[in-house]
């Protein structure tokens, strides 16, 4: 027997876009919740209401901790947010401002999809525009 290397997909980048760098945000977060489980097989409870702030130093460093805290809530409560409503990204401060609401996840019901490992800073990039912000992000599987 020799060894062999195969090549392993580690990585995949999540592409978001929206009118509004906001919309940008929580189209990233929701691709990265899609990726895990199909959000079409997940429901809203209202009882499950979640808000989120997150404070950073720069804008790439916003995105990195926006994502990792809806990873880290994942990890720790099991909430797939179905829906992600940023309200403020506050650039004096680099602070931003969302609720998310969706349902705890469960084998039984959801479909499992690819566990996200972490959030990277691998080739992130955030385009602003007058009227399109765009967000690609590299997450570790």
């Amino acid at each position: 027997a020799y060894p062999s290397d195969l090549d392993h997909t580690a990585d995949i980048q999540l592409h978001s876009w929206g009118g509004t760098l906001e919309e940008a945000f929580e189209g990233c977060a929701l691709a990265m919740f899609n990726y895990m489980t199909p959000l079409s097989g997940v429901s809203v409870d209202e009882t499950l209401t979640r808000s989120y702030t997150v404070q950073a130093h720069d804008m790439q460093s916003l995105v990195f901790a926006f994502l990792d805290e809806l990873l880290f809530v994942f990890s720790t409560e099991l909430l797939v947010c179905r829906e992600i409503k940023v309200s403020t990204i506050d650039r004096s401060s680099w602070t931003v401002t969302a609720v998310g609401q969706g349902e705890c996840f469960s084998p039984a019901t959801h479909e499992q999809g690819t566990e996200v490992k972490a959030i990277t800073y691998s080739a992130m990039q955030i385009h602003e525009r007058n009227d399109r912000s765009e967000i690609f992000v590299i997450v570790d599987i």
